[in-house]
């Protein structure tokens, strides 16, 4: 997946998850983005980033170090899954539907997004 935002791409979707977690995609997209400094206008981390973090109960710091050695979905994905227990992986993603669906449809509108 391209982290080069800076040409009209996009982080993929909140609501696309890598087995079963919810906005890892895309925060994985925007984490690898800031660090390679190809981020554009989008921000990380981002409000969303930080709420999904706190409820998986891990940092932006340990996220950022995952990046050294995690550069697949599914290095990140097994990285996270070995921290992540599966009740906090709900908790993030009830979060993320629940309470910011407004924010998840205002991302989908801005990227052109149709939905299903």
């Amino acid at each position: 997946m391209p982290t080069d935002f800076r040409n009209g791409e996009f982080p993929r979707r909140g609501r696309d998850g890598l087995d079963g977690f919810l906005w890892l995609a895309r925060v994985f997209d925007k984490a690898r983005a800031a660090r390679d400094e190809t981020i554009f206008d989008y921000i990380y981390p981002c409000p969303m980033d930080r709420g999904v973090f706190d409820r998986w109960g891990i940092t932006t710091r340990m996220f950022d170090a995952a990046l050294d050695t995690c550069q697949s979905d599914d290095e990140i994905l097994a990285w996270l899954k070995a921290r992540v227990p599966d009740a906090r992986r709900d908790d993030a993603n009830r979060w993320l539907l629940d309470e910011k669906a407004v924010n998840l449809d205002r991302q989908d509108a801005e990227e052109g997004v149709v939905p299903v």
